[in-house]
């Protein structure tokens, strides 16, 4: 089993990455949070990594930090739960975020997750009330996005957004409103977190 990878990133898009090790290319799922981090392309990254087997294919899924792959194990071992919507849980909320509403049983702000119901909520809610101490908080922030790329942040918000199950044309309505009402720079996670509060108000 494939525990964890070092390698050239040869390309990336925010739902997956190839991470290209010795010559062989790997396909790696990854969080939102994980893509934020990201270096640029053709350099070093080192991933974690939690392998999936299914029937029919071997599954790779990618974690810059420990944190991240022991809150994807968690929330993939919850009855319902399968390494997508655990991945979609990671995209939409932080770990802290997750901790949050873990402890403080936020029905509510776990169903704001796209794919999770409120009876999947309760049952994240409940499942890992017992296990939230596992997953402290992670005081790193990911580091500011460089000035002049406003075209690039939007591309890739939009990518990030359609594929949490927004519709594209929803998403670019939100975003240009979004870029009349910051003309300042913005980070790219903070341009989708916005972005996930306007589409969640419809």
């Amino acid at each position: 089993m494939i525990a964890a990878l070092t390698g050239r990133l040869a390309a990336k898009a925010p739902s997956h990455i190839t991470l290209e090790v010795q010559g062989v290319g790997y396909e790696v799922f990854i969080p939102l949070s994980t893509f934020y981090a990201l270096p640029d392309l053709n350099e070093s990254t080192s991933l974690r990594i939690q392998t999936h087997l299914r029937e029919d294919a071997i599954q790779l899924f990618g974690f810059l930090t420990s944190l991240e792959k022991e809150a994807f194990v968690l929330l993939n071992g919850i009855s319902g739960i399968g390494p997508k919507l655990a991945l979609s849980v990671l995209s939409t909320l932080s770990v802290p975020d997750l901790v949050s509403a873990v402890t403080a049983g936020d029905v509510d702000k776990l169903a704001s997750v796209p794919g999770i119901g409120k009876k999947s909520a309760g049952r994240i809610a409940l499942e890992l009330k017992d296990k939230a101490e596992r997953l402290h908080p992670a005081t790193a922030k990911p580091p500011e996005t460089p000035a002049g790329r406003a075209d690039r942040l939007q591309d890739d918000a939009l990518s990030a957004l359609v594929n949490l199950g927004y519709r594209a044309a929803d998403v670019r309505d939100v975003l240009k409103s979004l870029a009349r009402s910051h003309p300042e720079p913005i980070l790219l996670q903070d341009m989708i977190k916005e972005a996930l509060k306007d589409l969640a108000r419809g």
